[in-house]
């Protein structure tokens, strides 16, 4: 069953907590993050993509990078804009994005649940990236950002979180600049706290990552790392456990991620068509956007006009986890077969758009030349994404996008 723990927050003060919590490290890159956090010396960023302190060009990876995390976190704490909590507390952090509220437990998860796959995955990670995430962990102690993490959901849980927000105060409420709300809430009483970790502990057998697949496991790394490093580890240190937020499964809603091709391979558009056909039903929609409305529908935008493309019986293997994924289907029958692409974290002829930026992206970036052909696809299911992760497979690459993202620094876990 799942390790839930309460843990001793880092917390910034109200009055500061919107300039504070920022996006995550890697939905950012460098020039992004300063302009993100440029004129505001509370941003997280400081801390989570330190590059920004330096002049531009510094390499990210340089161990000053690394050095000025753990300076800036310093100053953070001295300068009172991360304050701890005086006991062990659990949170709660909803999110609002488009009328929709999610409501997740914050806590810490369990090292050893990590590695004895109680914390389950569904995708790959990449070694330079969990060694980036690793090198932060170390220079800072500390987990600074939370991971994504769902679970079946648990109606005793449930009903406690829903008891808590209609009759407390949120400790944080702000609307981010991007339109998303933001809502915080500590739990102080004792009794609740161990009660939601009982739930934990008797009701949810696993627990899945859903977002920050690299940080959990820089997280989880790190911690195993000083379990070996100390002779006298008991098993109850900070660094046995790391910083999550918990969604119940139920609440969660996965966006699309969509495909763009460099080129068609050789071939004329006409001809591409003509290959398409063999494997799927294609139907010209015109030059109205187009978005595919049920599983094994792709939408398709190529010179100027969108098509439907749905897969033909027989191409696809609805008893096959993987093998049922739209992911899997496009990448066998159209990127693999057609288009020459076979490895989608290498091939340098393919690009990926999330679908919080809708398709009219997907239309500009062919429109001005720079992509050839565009692929809609109808988004993954949270019981596509539990059902790999419980059979032991892994996802194709850029399957699933989470939106709203979890903002870091509402709560920070010091290892110390």
């Amino acid at each position: 069953m799942a390790i839930l723990k309460a843990f001793t927050g880092l917390r910034p003060p109200k009055n500061i907590s919107k300039q504070l919590a920022s996006k995550p490290y890697d939905v950012l890159n460098s020039a992004e993050a300063r302009i993100e956090a440029e004129g505001n010396p509370y941003s997280l960023l400081h801390i989570i993509k330190p590059e920004i302190d330096f002049p531009i060009g510094i390499d990210e990876h340089d161990e000053s990078v690394y050095e000025k995390a753990r300076e800036n976190f310093s100053l953070f704490r001295g300068n009172g804009w991360l304050l701890p909590d005086h006991e062990a507390k659990l949170y709660i952090y909803a999110q609002t994005m488009e009328g929709r509220t999610q409501y997740g437990i914050v806590g810490c998860a369990g090292v050893e649940d990590y590695l004895n796959n109680i914390i389950k995955k569904h995708e790959l990670t990449r070694k330079d990236k969990e060694e980036d995430r690793m090198k932060h962990v170390r220079i800072t102690n500390a987990n600074m950002e939370p991971v994504f993490f769902t679970y079946p959901a648990v109606k005793e849980i449930d009903s406690i979180v829903s008891s808590i927000v209609q009759t407390h105060e949120p400790e944080y409420d702000f609307v981010a600049d991007d339109g998303f709300g933001h809502h915080f809430w500590v739990i102080n009483d004792a009794n609740t706290i161990q009660e939601i970790i009982e739930l934990f502990k008797t009701k949810v057998p696993f627990t899945y990552v859903a977002d920050g697949h690299h940080r959990t496991a820089a997280a989880a790394l790190v911690g195993n790392e000083k379990k070996q490093n100390n002779p006298n580890h008991t098993g109850n240190e900070e660094y046995n456990f790391f910083l999550a937020v918990h969604f119940p499964d139920k609440q969660l809603k996965i966006i699309d991620y969509n495909r763009l091709a460099k080129d068609l391979n050789g071939l004329t558009p006409t001809q591409f068509i003509e290959k398409l056909q063999q494997s799927f039903i294609v139907e010209e929609k015109g030059v109205e956007i187009y978005k595919p409305e049920r599983l094994h529908e792709f939408s398709m935008y190529i010179q100027g006009k969108w098509y439907s493309l749905t897969a033909k019986n027989g191409t696809y293997n609805d008893n096959d986890p993987i093998g049922v994924l739209d992911v899997t289907i496009l990448s066998n029958l159209v990127l693999n077969e057609i288009l020459g692409i076979k490895d989608l974290r290498t091939d340098k002829r393919i690009d990926f758009v999330g679908g919080i930026r809708g398709l009219n992206e997907l239309k500009r970036r062919v429109d001005n030349g720079e992509m050839e052909v565009a692929f809609a696809l109808y988004a993954v299911s949270m019981k596509q994404l539990i059902d790999i992760a419980d059979s032991g497979n892994i996802m194709p690459p850029k399957t699933t996008w989470f939106e709203p993202k979890l903002r870091s620094g509402l709560v920070v876990h010091s290892l110390d």
